[in-house]
């Protein structure tokens, strides 16, 4: 009886262990993976850090005395903070009223804005008539006029008014804004027609409809537009340099000239004055971002 031995030959592959070199590849995935992560982070951290230079810039030059904001090289950590900018500025100027004119002229124009803006989107996005589509458009192409281009016609018609040197003048000429309505218009878009249809069948009038269902529905697309509004607002310079002369009516743009003379300027009172300019636009924002971030992101999804 032959008895045949079975031998193991050396020269054959051995066998991977199960999974091996998928899981190393998975791990070298995931580690290429985090470093991705991290190196964005330290991308983003950059452009924030550059985003942000000039307003830290502002923030340590307002507790600096005058010699020392523009200094070669720039002296980041002063020798001598002079906090007391920020109280003497109250004292210097009528500060606290140029404050306040700017937040009323801010909040009356943004309401009208938001308010006027609303509804004629509603007419552009929710009713049909004839020429709408290409009103629409001329409308639209509004905004591709510079303001400088009709800056005087504006100015000679208020004058002949006699508006000039008032809110009013102010207000009447930013109450109505293109932008505003091309913005509601892209995120009514967005809301089903199948809804005004079926307020229609119940009774409800076209006020209705935009009051009662399209406005508590448009709440992100609002504060997008309120926002933007405000924001413009608050910053405007030219508008109330132009019509406003009594320095009682100055905003706070207008009333940090008080801190520049024919020969030199009080460099540290003008970046403590805007310090504190840019706390209530930082508030605002703040408060609305939730919504801003949401009504830009869905605006224009469908036009």
């Amino acid at each position: 009886m032959n008895t045949t031995v079975l031998r193991k030959d050396s020269s054959a592959p051995a066998q991977p262990a199960p999974g091996g070199p998928a899981v190393e590849h998975r791990a070298r995935g995931g580690a290429m993976a985090v470093i991705g992560q991290i190196a964005l982070y330290l991308l983003l951290a950059v452009v924030a850090l550059a985003v942000l230079l000039p307003f830290i810039w502002m923030l340590i030059s307002s507790v600096k005395d005058d010699r020392d904001v523009f200094t070669v090289p720039i002296q980041w950590i002063p020798e001598d903070f002079k906090w007391e900018n920020f109280s003497t500025i109250w004292t210097r100027v009528p500060f606290g009223a140029y404050l306040g004119n700017s937040f009323f002229l801010s909040v009356v124009i943004t309401f009208l804005q938001v308010f006027t803006g609303s509804f004629a989107a509603y007419g552009f996005a929710k009713m049909r008539f004839p020429g709408r589509d290409l009103l629409f458009t001329g409308y639209i192409a509004t905004i591709a006029v510079p303001w400088q281009a009709y800056m005087v016609p504006q100015y000679v018609m208020m004058q002949k008014f006699g508006l000039v040197n008032s809110y009013t003048s102010l207000i009447l000429l930013q109450a109505f804004g293109a932008f505003g309505v091309f913005l509601m218009r892209q995120f009514y878009l967005t809301i089903p027609d199948e809804v005004s249809e079926a307020a229609r069948l119940d009774g409800l009038t076209e006020y209705g409809i935009w009051a009662r269902i399209v406005l508590p529905l448009s709440k992100p697309a609002l504060a997008s537009l309120a926002l933007l509004t405000f924001v413009n607002t608050w910053n405007d310079y030219m508008g109330p340099f132009i019509y406003l002369t009594d320095n009682r009516l100055w905003t706070v743009q207008l009333g940090l000239r008080a801190f520049i003379g024919q020969y030199d300027a009080e460099s540290a009172m003008i970046m403590t004055g805007s310090v504190l300019s840019v706390i209530p636009v930082l508030a605002v924002f703040l408060l609305g971002q939730r919504y801003f971030v949401q009504g830009i992101a869905t605006t224009g999804v469908k036009g």
